[in-house]
């Protein structure tokens, strides 16, 4: 039997090879998307997420690891190859090589905290013409930016965050709330209602809190926003996520998802990492053994086969994420 085809929403290979002392893409065990997990994992799509914390040198950092995506794409060609919606077409069946792209997971990659918001431009338009147009922009990451409150404060949008959507909005690159404090995403959603900003929104790597409650898990509000307006949720596989004490806990929430009516929405957002420079080590392991890697992708897949339909088994791999490029041609 064939591996089904693989998309995944959310991945931290490009701040791995910035930072992890020797870091190779193509020697497993540091972290679980390097390109033989992927290849294991049959994965055919994979967003790279440009992520940075919010100090003094973000944006900096970020056009590093810009420069590291053109360089995976250079040197590994011969497993890898650049996203592109006009040359590629969206059928991720039919592909030999992994179709890479980009993310922003914090937008204070975009602009630094101490600079001018118009700087966000040439900042914007640096990163691109290294690399390719980002497919989601989240404002946060866990704390507070110039743009909103993270996952870890009560704090909402800014006007500088504003300022930001209405730029994304016109770029046509979706919103990530996966990073997002609850009063960030009410008041985005208000925001972009009030004022009708024509943007797509989604979860890149984020569960349900009504299945495990943890901050960083979607409430039923804002998890309904985002099937509402046809975008996707990327069920995270980090412990802490699903539910440390119970690995099983993964298919509650993909199939609560289904309860709540995402089933068009659903993907998966592995979020793999490196986790030998996160400051909390008692969190070890942070993936469950059977989640770890890429390369268990198509056992997590028979598993969730076992729960659900085939029908849906294929929408979770690859359908969705390739349904919704095609539907919104986010690269355009």
């Amino acid at each position: 039997m064939n591996k089904i085809s693989v998309a995944d929403l959310h991945c931290d290979l490009l701040s791995y090879l910035q930072e992890a002392p020797n870091a190779n893409p193509t020697v497993g065990g540091r972290i679980g998307c390097t390109i033989p997990d992927l290849i294991s994992g049959n994965v055919k799509f994979q967003v790279m997420a440009i992520y940075t914390a919010t100090k003094h040198d973000s944006v900096e950092l970020a056009l590093e690891q810009a420069h590291l995506f053109k360089k995976l794409v250079n040197e590994f060609s011969n497993y890898v190859s650049e996203f592109d919606a006009q040359s590629d077409g969206f059928d991720f069946t039919k592909t030999s090589k992994i179709k890479i792209t980009t993310a922003i997971e914090n937008a204070s990659g975009l602009c630094n905290e101490d600079e001018p918001l118009q700087n966000i431009y040439t900042n914007f338009n640096k990163m691109i013409e290294t690399c390719v147009k980002p497919l989601y922009v989240g404002l946060t990451h866990h704390g507070e930016n110039r743009f909103g409150g993270g996952n870890s404060t009560k704090v909402g949008l800014k006007d500088d965050g504003m300022a930001l959507i209405d730029f994304l909005a016109e770029q046509q690159i979706a919103l990530d709330f996966s990073h997002s404090s609850d009063a960030l995403a009410d008041d985005i959603i208000n925001y972009i209602s009030k004022n009708n900003i024509q943007i797509n929104i989604m979860a890149s790597h984020s569960n349900f809190r009504t299945v495990y409650n943890h901050a960083r898990n979607l409430s039923d509000d804002i998890a309904k926003e985002i099937i509402k307006r046809n975008g996707l949720i990327g069920i995270n596989l980090l412990r802490a996520f699903v539910n440390p004490e119970n690995e099983n806990a993964l298919y509650d929430h993909i199939l609560y998802g289904i309860e709540l009516g995402a089933q068009n929405n659903l993907c998966l957002g592995a979020d793999y990492f490196y986790c030998d420079s996160h400051p909390d080590q008692t969190r070890k392991p942070f993936f469950f053994t059977n989640h770890d890697n890429a390369s268990k992708y198509p056992d997590i897949l028979s598993s969730l086969l076992a729960k659900s339909s085939s029908q849906f088994s294929d929408q979770f791999a690859y359908q969705n994420i390739q349904n919704y490029l095609f539907n919104n041609n986010a690269q355009k």
